[in-house]
C-alpha cells in the first residue's frame, strides 16, 4: 500500500500535507491541457484564449465534480455530508466525480466561448482527446487511494485492497482476496480512445466536419464508462432499474454523441446550433481539388456542302418547234 501523503509542509505551527491524489489529478489536467493547446496551435488559434478559459473551467469543474460526488453519495445512502457538513470541503481523501466536472466545466467553457466569439465546435473537438488523457492519468490517484475498485476476482491482474479501504460488503473476505482494478480498465480505455481521436484528427483533418471529434469523445467515453459501471459495486443504484446513476448518465453521453454525428453528417439541425456557422464564421473543411489535365479536342473540319447552280432555261425558237404562225404565211404569200 502506498502512503497517500507525499510529504508534509510545516508552516507557522500548522501542517499542510501534500497528497498523491491531488498531485496526480493536477498532472492529468496539465498534460491534457498541453495536448489541447498544441492541437489549437496547429489550426492557427490563439493559445492565450485557451489558457484564460482553462482557469475558469478547472475551478468550476472541480466545484461541479465535488457537488456531483456529494449528491451521488447521498443518493446511495451515505449520510456523512448531512450529519457533518464540514466534510463537504474535505478533499484530502478524494471525493470528486468526473461527470460533475464535465457538466459544470462544459457549461462554463461554452459561456467563455460565446463571450469571446470563439469557434465552439473547434474548441469542443480539441478538448475531447485532452479530456480522455487527463482523466486516464487521474485514475492513478484512485490506485494510490485504493478506491474505485471492482468485485473480487481470481484473475492474475487482480489487486490487493487493504481491509480499512474495503467496502462493507467485502469486509468478511480473506486478506489475500484480489479485486478487479476497474480504475485501470477505464485508464486503458481512455488512452486507447484518445489515441484513436488523435489519429483521426491527423489522418482525416480536412475531411472531418466540425463537431466530429467532440461527438466521438462523447460516444467513446460514454460506452467505456457504461460497461465499467457494471464492475463498480461502490456506485449507488436506481432502485427501480438496478443500474447506477452514473451508468445512465454515461449512456446518455453516448446517445448524445451519436445524435451529434447524425446532425453533422445527415443534415439534422438543432435550434441552439443553427446559427453557429454564421455567428462564429465556421467554414467547412477544405477538400483538396485534383486538377484534371486539359486535353485539346481535335478540330474536325466539316466538308463544305456543294450548292447546285441552276442553268438558265433556253428559249425555244419557232423553227425548232416546227410551227409557223399564220401571219407569217400570209405576209410571204
Amino acid at each position: 500500500m502506498i502512503n497517500p501523503v507525499i510529504f508534509t509542509i510545516r508552516l507557522f505551527g500548522y501542517e499542510f500535507p501534500v497528497y498523491w491524489y491531488g498531485l496526480i489529478v493536477m498532472t492529468g489536467v496539465l498534460v491534457g491541457s498541453m495536448i489541447v493547446e498544441r492541437s489549437l496551435k496547429r489550426r492557427g488559434e490563439d493559445s492565450e484564449k485557451f489558457w484564460d478559459a482553462l482557469i475558469w473551467v478547472v475551478l468550476f469543474g472541480i466545484l461541479g465534480a465535488r457537488l456531483w460526488y456529494i449528491v451521488n453519495a447521498t443518493l446511495g445512502g451515505n449520510r456523512t455530508f448531512i450529519e457533518n457538513p464540514a466534510q463537504i470541503i474535505n478533499l484530502r481523501q478524494g471525493g470528486l466525480h468526473i461527470f460533475g466536472g464535465f457538466l459544470i466545466g462544459g457549461i462554463v467553457l461554452l459561456w467563455f466561448i460565446r463571450k469571446n466569439k470563439l469557434d465552439p465546435w473547434l474548441y469542443l473537438d480539441m478538448a475531447g482527446p485532452g479530456l480522455l488523457i487527463g482523466q486516464a492519468i487521474g485514475r492513478l490517484g484512485n490506485f494510490v487511494n485504493q478506491e474505485l475498485y471492482g468485485p473480487p476476482t481470481t484473475l492474475p491482474w487482480g489487486i490487493h485492497i487493504a481491509a480499512e479501504n474495503r467496502l462493507p460488503q467485502f469486509q468478511g473476505f480473506p486478506e489475500a482476496t484480489r479485486f478487479h482494478p476497474t480504475f485501470a480498465y477505464e485508464m486503458l480505455w481512455n488512452f486507447a480512445a484518445a489515441g484513436l481521436l488523435l489519429w483521426l484528427s491527423r489522418r482525416y483533418e480536412k475531411e472531418l466536419k466540425p463537431g466530429t471529434l467532440f461527438a466521438g469523445w462523447l460516444i467513446l467515453a460514454g460506452i467505456g464508462r457504461t460497461w465499467i459501471e457494471f464492475f463498480r459495486p461502490d456506485q449507488p443504484k436506481i432502485p427501480e432499474l438496478g443500474i447506477s446513476y452514473s451508468a445512465v448518465f454515461a449512456s446518455l453521453m453516448a446517445v448524445t454523441g451519436a445524435v451529434i454525428l447524425m446532425a453533422r453528417y445527415k443534415g439534422i439541425s438543432f435550434s441552439f446550433t443553427e446559427n453557429w456557422e454564421e455567428e462564429y464564421k465556421i467554414t467547412p473543411p477544405l477538400v483538396p481539388v485534383v486538377s484534371q489535365p486539359v486535353v485539346d479536342e481535335p478540330v474536325i473540319a466539316r466538308p463544305k456542302r456543294k450548292t447546285a447552280t441552276r442553268k438558265p432555261k433556253a428559249k425555244l425558237s419557232p423553227r425548232k418547234t416546227g410551227k409557223t404562225s399564220k401571219r407569217t404565211k400570209k405576209s410571204t404569200s
